[in-house]
């Protein structure tokens, strides 16, 4: 007969209830939380036919990787939807597994996604960066509020680049403040060094991964944004469409309804809320530019308030990406120069490899030489995109009726064609000719 266990996890110690299929309490028991005793409990008291429910916690995907293996079942629930279903006002660690098992028999239990190991890895990489940075910008604060409370004015405006720092090192201070500062000195160089690192590895893993290479393509989207959001979504499969991947990371409003009233509030800001900032963070580059996704922050930031327009382009992004993953396409807008700028660091980060233009072996002089005369050439997107070996980019005259009518609503057409069409201008004496 099945049994079913509810694990209250802690980081010291675990309570386990087991019920069985009529829901009577077969057993409770307190463990600690070590590996070698996880391992054993699992191993001599759980059984191929047992089902297993814990809740999200710091160690709760450890614990279920431990007991995977000798159970039938391990479900790992969402811990703010089972306290609504199950809320109590005797809240104790019997109480809690009990709860979780009795709502596993009943299939009641929310239960949250499994991620996968590479998942998994994207989601500590970037957690990490994100505390070192908080750490960085700690040690910068510090070294202001320093100088502050010194009535000390810098005569730079950054004083962290190279002569902001010799700056620093030869400005007088007292010998208790001097000293102050160059702990935090070191400390800001020591964490400054171990992003560097990190970012390192985050661009290799960047590189060597299509979807990501695909989401950098997008505006205001570099690696870092890329790594932080395929560590949220995962596997994309999963989602329905691009609404409800929105609604998982938050950035959808908030609803209250209730007869024949109903109320839109703020966003929900449910998911992972570091994912959901720097996507907010990238929006912010869209006022800059030209395509579909400028001219739609733009046209909102006219109506509507500055930080409303930018969720809403954060939303509008996350829904474009959706798409971009699901049928493996490159963003078809995108600005030749910066996303192959963007690329080519990538790959130099991960391989090294360079690539340059070289002119062809025994090719004649241009008839220009000497005559303070070149060509600038500009790449058509869909030659960036052939060159990084990514998919081929929809053309213009392809694309679906109701996007053309988009373009040409918002006078993009000609825009967008130029992006995608090499192009050739001579630059004569410092100045461009215009095109012929």
């Amino acid at each position: 007969m099945a049994r079913y266990i509810g694990m209250d996890v802690h980081k010291r110690e675990v309570e386990v209830c087991i019920i069985d299929g009529k829901g009577s309490v077969l057993k409770r028991f307190r463990c600690a939380c070590t590996r070698g005793t996880l391992e054993k409990i699992a191993r001599t008291r759980f059984t191929k036919r047992d089902h297993v429910a814990l809740e999200t916690t710091t160690n709760a995907w450890a614990v279920a990787d431990l007991i995977r293996p000798h159970v039938a079942r391990v479900v790992v629930s969402n811990s703010i939807k089972t306290r609504i279903i199950a809320e109590a006002k005797v809240k104790t660690d019997k109480v809690a597994a009990e709860v979780l098992a009795q709502l596993l028999r009943c299939n009641y239990l929310p239960e949250v996604w499994a991620p996968d190991v590479k998942t998994r890895l994207l989601r500590r990489l970037s957690s990490r960066r994100a505390s070192l940075v908080a750490d960085r910008t700690a040690s910068k604060n510090r070294i202001h509020s320093l100088l502050a409370g010194l009535l000390i004015q810098a005569p730079l405006q950054d004083i962290f680049g190279a002569k902001g720092r010799t700056w620093l090192n030869a400005v007088q201070l007292p010998a208790d403040q001097r000293a102050v500062l160059n702990l935090d000195l070191r400390l800001l160089d020591a964490v400054s060094r171990e992003i560097e690192l990190l970012d390192e590895q985050l661009k290799t893993l960047a590189h060597h991964d299509d979807r990501m290479r695909l989401l950098v393509t997008l505006p205001g989207i570099d690696y870092v944004v890329a790594v932080v959001l395929m560590g949220a979504l995962g596997d994309i499969s999963r989602f329905r469409d691009g609404d409800h991947v929105a609604s998982y990371l938050g950035l959808v409003p908030s609803t209250r309804q209730s007869g024949d009233h109903c109320y839109h509030g703020p966003i929900t800001k449910r998911g992972r809320s570091h994912a959901r900032w720097v996507l907010i963070q990238a929006a912010q580059h869209l006022s800059r530019t030209h395509g579909p996704l400028g001219a739609f922050f733009r046209r909102l930031a006219r109506r509507k308030n500055y930080c409303v327009a930018v969720v809403a382009a954060a939303r509008k992004m996350v829904t474009i990406a959706f798409l971009m993953l699901k049928n493996n396409e490159p963003y078809r807008y995108a600005s030749p120069l910066p996303t192959r700028a963007k690329l080519g660091r990538l790959r130099i980060a991960a391989t090294g490899e360079r690539k340059y233009a070289k002119p062809a072996l025994g090719k004649n002089r241009p008839a220009t030489y000497g005559a303070g005369q070149h060509v600038v050439r500009w790449p058509g997107l869909a030659d960036v995109y052939a060159s990084e070996g990514l998919p081929p980019v929809v053309e213009i005259d392809a694309l679906p009726p109701g996007e053309r009518r988009l373009l040409d609503r918002e006078s993009l057409t000609e825009i967008v064609r130029k992006k995608q069409s090499p192009r050739r201008r001579i630059r004569k004496d410092g100045h461009l000719l215009p095109e012929s």
